[in-house]
């Protein structure tokens, strides 16, 4: 005998808020673990599809063989979808990355064994033993400042994010320099950001030129494009030119990475774009310890339709990516001899940043770093010395 409507509707309830409740749960401990946007959505689907899929048993009339093949093939197909998403995850974690965790700061600290930092032929002419001035900088310059530590102040163990010779990347170093909690920091020129901030503080910026770097364009190794223009690389991080093919390519579209907002290069890109921002930056989103979910710029991703920049030292010597080429720019390739005789037209100085210290040894070390002793180590450990860049 057929059960009446009523009765099949209070069943459907019953099983859509069983169903309901169960996907509602394991959406929120996916999301709660960090688990992928993808298995929130996957999740999501299946709970729809199955409470359908019960709606069409109760009410419809379908044959229980026809209603069995239509549920192994829905599993069959959520399966096919997750192996076929985790192949592409697979494949995605096998290209090559440019980022800052791409190499171990640790082998340059000042005074460790075996130290990548590079050392004065005899002992510099200045020590320092104590009012230690507080050093902080770019990642890319770590290297050089830690070379200077090494060379003047006293043998410790100097914590890389906790002493007198730290390395918080541009952003955080500028913004320990605003807040007086460090002496000197070495990077590139501020941002129109920190530029602002440190008046807002009413802090004055001095910048000592120290040396002078290249900064880089690179794609992946097997693009065919050799070089750029400059009015192309603004073209491109404008978002006018999009696809290889209109500089000389293969045709595909153009992923051009960016850094964040503040570092180095980012800043060292927008200068070069002028009065035009560059167009939105990739992003990935990253799953924090409560489980959700913030988006940060990513990381340079070394696809073949992919560009991205940094800076000469850090490109060449620190990550040393084989799969990575650098471009020429208007017909000029980076080496120390463009930066030199300044043909490379992205070439600048990076600096010593100060901001009022009342430290006595900031002056005494500033005018150490530009002697020549100082400058030497800046030859050393791979730049072009202030001088030379004259």
């Amino acid at each position: 005998m057929e059960r009446s409507l009523l009765a099949r509707i209070m069943d459907f309830l019953v099983l859509a808020a069983f169903l309901g409740i169960a996907g509602f749960l394991a959406f929120f401990f996916t999301a709660l673990s960090g688990g992928d946007r993808f298995y929130w959505w996957l999740i999501a689907v299946i709970t729809v599809a199955a409470v359908l899929f019960v709606g069409i048993g109760i009410f419809a009339k379908v044959r229980e063989r026809l209603l069995f093949k239509t549920a192994i093939g829905l599993l069959i197909a959520s399966g096919l979808t997750v192996a076929g998403y985790e192949g592409f995850q697979y494949y995605e974690a096998s290209i090559p990355v440019v980022s800052e965790q791409d190499f171990d700061l640790q082998a340059y600290k000042p005074f460790r064994e075996g130290t990548k930092a590079k050392a004065l032929e005899r002992p510099a002419s200045l020590s320092l033993k104590r009012d230690l001035p507080r050093l902080d900088g770019a990642t890319a310059l770590y290297p050089l400042y830690a070379a200077f530590a090494q060379a003047v102040y006293p043998k410790s163990d100097y914590d890389l994010y906790y002493s007198e010779v730290m390395a918080n990347t541009t952003p955080d170093a500028y913004q320990n320099l605003i807040d007086g909690k460090v002496d000197i920091i070495f990077a590139a020129g501020p941002s129109d950001e920190q530029l602002e901030a440190a008046k807002e503080k009413g802090v004055e910026l001095k910048l000592t030129p120290i040396g002078r770097e290249a900064f880089v364009f690179f794609v992946n190794a097997a693009n065919p494009v050799k070089g750029l223009t400059t009015e192309q690389i603004r073209d491109v991080y404008a978002g006018r030119i999009t696809d290889w093919a209109e500089v000389g390519g293969k045709p595909g579209p153009i992923r051009a990475f960016q850094r964040p907002k503040n570092s180095g290069s980012q800043t060292m890109l927008e200068k070069i774009m002028g009065s035009e921002p560059p167009m939105p930056a990739p992003e990935e989103d990253i799953a924090t310890g409560m489980g959700g979910i913030i988006s940060k710029t990513a990381d340079y991703k070394n696809y073949e339709n992919a560009i991205g920049y940094s800076f000469l030292y850090f490109a060449t010597e620190m990550v040393q990516n084989g799969n990575i080429r650098l471009l020429e720019i208007d017909g000029v390739m980076p080496d120390k001899d463009a930066i030199r005789n300044r043909t490379y037209p992205f070439a600048a100085e990076f600096y010593a940043v100060t901001a009022g210290s009342d430290n006595p040894n900031v002056g005494r070390f500033l005018e150490w770093i530009v002697s020549a002793e100082g400058q030497s180590l800046v030859e050393k450990t791979g730049y072009i010395p202030i001088a030379d860049g004259k």
